[in-house]
This record gives C-alpha cells, sequence and structure tokens, in this order.
C-alpha cells in the first residue's frame, strides 16, 4: 500500500518527465510503478497538485514545461507502443521496433523537434536517429528508453 504522500511524488515525477496524455495514461504508468490508484483518486490527486491538461497533456504550476513542442505526447505513445530497444552507435541513436513499425516512430521523432536530433532514416524495423555527439546519441537513447517505458 503506498501512501499519499508518495503517490504524490510519483504523480509530480510523472508529469514533469512529460508525456501524460490522460489519467489513464497516468493510472499506467502509476501500476508500472507498483502503485495503484483508481480514476477518481487520481483525479482528487491532480486537482490537489494544481495539474492542468494542455495540449502536451498534464502540467504542473511553476513547473518548467518539456522542451520539445505539442507532440512530446504522441512521441511518448509512439515510443511505447512501437520501440523494442535503443542503442547507440557512434553519434546514431539506434531504434529497434517491431516489423512495420520504424517509419511510424520516425515521423514522432522528426514532428517532436527534439534538440540534438539531426535527422531520422528509417526502415522495416529500425530508426536511426543521427546526432551531433556521440554523447547525444547516448543522451538520447536513454530518453527515448525513458519515454518507451523500456528499463534496462
Amino acid at each position: 500500500m503506498t501512501t499519499r504522500s508518495h503517490r504524490h511524488e510519483r504523480i509530480r515525477r510523472e508529469i514533469v518527465a512529460g508525456g501524460v496524455a490522460s489519467q489513464e495514461d497516468l493510472a499506467r504508468r502509476l501500476r508500472a510503478a507498483g502503485i495503484r490508484a483508481t480514476q477518481a483518486t487520481l483525479s482528487r490527486d491532480l486537482r490537489t497538485l494544481g495539474a492542468v491538461k494542455g495540449p502536451r497533456g498534464y502540467a504542473l504550476p511553476g513547473e518548467e514545461s518539456a522542451p520539445e513542442p505539442a507532440r512530446s505526447g504522441a512521441l511518448a505513445e509512439a515510443l511505447r507502443s512501437f520501440l523494442v530497444s535503443a542503442e547507440a552507435g557512434g553519434n546514431l541513436a539506434v531504434l529497434r521496433t517491431g516489423p512495420g513499425r520504424a517509419q511510424a516512430l520516425a515521423l514522432e521523432i522528426d514532428r517532436a523537434s527534439l534538440a540534438g536530433v539531426v535527422g531520422t532514416v528509417a526502415g522495416d524495423d529500425t530508426v536511426f536517429v543521427a546526432s551531433r555527439t556521440a554523447r547525444e546519441a547516448e543522451r538520447l537513447c536513454r530518453r527515448f528508453r525513458s519515454l518507451g517505458g523500456i528499463h534496462r
């Protein structure tokens, strides 16, 4: 059983991380972290925290919003749906998807206009995300894995 303050802290972290598009999405993320909460509880929690829903999903007052534009929710959803693995190779982030999913994922990455992304190339089940440096490619992989819910 989780305490209210523990649940609120986790909700804050999820919102600040970005891409929380709905209460259902938030409930799914909390369940993945071992926290169970009803829709009514989440609704009260969000109201208590002062969270507001905007075009980028939920945001907290006074918090910096995620750097990517309004497509962050769509990118997070695409990563959760399609991403199988992410590994850096030089200045490339190499993303693996299921068959036929790479182009949809690359499109969402392009639309998100992420800092550090120079461009993408997609095949059938692989996306190459070019960055300027190897360090930036590593950072992008960590971010893609985090948004996609992949834990190494």
